[in-house]
């Protein structure tokens, strides 16, 4: 009673559960796809979790450049003279927002007789030596219009003016505003990753080419898996004529190396990210097609689909419906592979310049401005961005085979079963 219990509930396993299950099994495999998912929640949170939202992580900072992993330096923020950005959580989220504030690095600062700071500007030298520079405490604080001009009292110690989009006077006290400025507008940055050649937050780009890649792997793998499953379903299921014409166009593509082809697109199209999009995804689809083709060669011959003909059914139904799910399991496999070798190309063609466009924080394009530092002492500049792509790369290809030995009916795991 019990074997036949349990026999029934292995039966009513679906394929989908049966693969999870195996694919469990993998501890490589599954620590790909953890990796693969904490690079998405990166890519997906993007600037609101980036310790630098602004669009592109492009706060450039020359006085800070090249600073070593751990850097801490004051920053002084002075408000802009603008109406605040009112900037919401998903657009923020997706495209970034700008500060309201001008950050600028500062060694030390002290404060005159009046309602002045004298900042000493930031230079990394020993002693620091900076440019010694006045701003007035109203100024730095508030976004104060320029026509409304701020009125300081010597005998009372007080400051009046107004400030943008508040019509009422503000009377505030010397002491007041040094003791709001010291609270609001000196803060300590630290730069995880230290900073890059022209100063921006290395961790911030970093963090922000996590969704350059994938969304190149997934943008190109969509136009592959479109293209390749098309005309592979339609060579293998008509074979003759239309399987000629296609195999030939295959072959011709197939004998251009990838590299070159989609150099030749990009020059064609343009440099830029939307231009490697379409020039990864026009040269993937080639193995897709040619797997797809030889599925449907020999799945058309089965019995399922004579039925389906004898039916009355419209060769379009009987592809879509009932041939194209037998092939899907060594198209995902495919898929995954081409993920890989999607985020290597846009990589390549970035380090080589013709991929995404500065200041769009692609890894290679990051490896490809620092590659000098290497023998600088700093090659942490270069590596970096390295490590991650090729990190990335490895857990695509450990999910890739994982699915390939999950999906493969050969290495199903039949245990006996026992009453006891």
């Amino acid at each position: 009673m019990f074997f036949r219990k349990k026999n029934r509930e292995l039966q009513s396993e679906s394929l989908s559960a049966e693969t999870w299950r195996r694919f469990k099994k993998q501890k490589l495999s599954m620590l790909g796809l953890f990796i693969i998912f904490f690079a998405c929640v990166i890519s997906i949170l993007g600037y609101l979790i980036t310790p630098d939202p602004s669009p592109f992580a492009n706060n450039q900072k020359p006085e800070l450049h090249t600073k070593p992993p751990g850097f801490v330096v004051d920053m002084m923020k002075v408000k802009k003279n603008q109406e605040p950005d009112h900037t919401g959580w998903f657009e923020t989220m997706v495209f970034g927002k700008q500060d309201e504030y001008t950050t600028i690095p500062i060694y030390d600062f002290d404060y005159d007789a009046h309602n002045s700071v004298i900042i000493e500007e930031y230079t990394g030298s020993r002693p620091n030596a900076g440019t010694k520079i006045k701003y007035d405490l109203v100024d730095v604080i508030y976004a104060v219009d320029s026509k409304k001009a701020y009125l300081y009292d010597t005998l009372k110690k007080s400051v009046s003016f107004y400030e943008i989009g508040n019509p009422n006077k503000i009377v505030k006290s010397v002491e007041t505003l040094r003791t709001e400025f010291e609270a609001k507008n000196v803060e300590k940055k630290k730069y995880y990753l230290g900073t890059d050649i022209i100063g921006r937050d290395l961790l911030s780009r970093l963090m922000i080419g996590t969704r350059i890649s994938l969304s190149v792997g997934l943008v190109s793998v969509i136009i592959s898996l479109f293209i390749g499953i098309f005309l592979g379903a339609v060579a293998g299921y008509y074979r003759g004529t239309i399987d000629a014409m296609i195999m030939w166009l295959i072959n011709v593509v197939w004998s251009i190396p990838t590299l070159l082809l989609v150099i030749a697109i990009t020059l064609v199209l343009g440099k830029g990210i939307v231009q490697v999009f379409i020039a990864v995804g026009l040269t993937m689809w080639v193995e897709v097609a040619r797997v797809v083709r030889g599925q449907i060669l020999s799945i058309r011959e089965k019995e399922f689909v004579d039925a389906g003909r004898a039916l009355g059914f419209r060769n379009m139904r009987i592809i879509t419906r009932h041939v194209l799910s037998n092939v899907m399991g060594p198209v995902v496999v495919m898929a995954a592979s081409n993920f890989a070798a999607a985020i290597l190309t846009e990589a390549g063609l970035s380090f080589l310049g013709i991929g995404a466009q500065p200041p769009v924080p692609s890894w290679g394009e990051m490896s490809n401005a620092h590659y000098g530092y290497i023998l600088l002492g700093k090659a942490y500049l270069a590596i970096v961005p390295g490590i991650a792509t090729a990190i990335l790369v490895l857990s695509f290809m450990l999910v890739g085979n994982g699915l390939r030995d999950a999906l493969d009916t050969r290495n199903l795991d039949d245990q006996p079963l026992s009453a006891s």
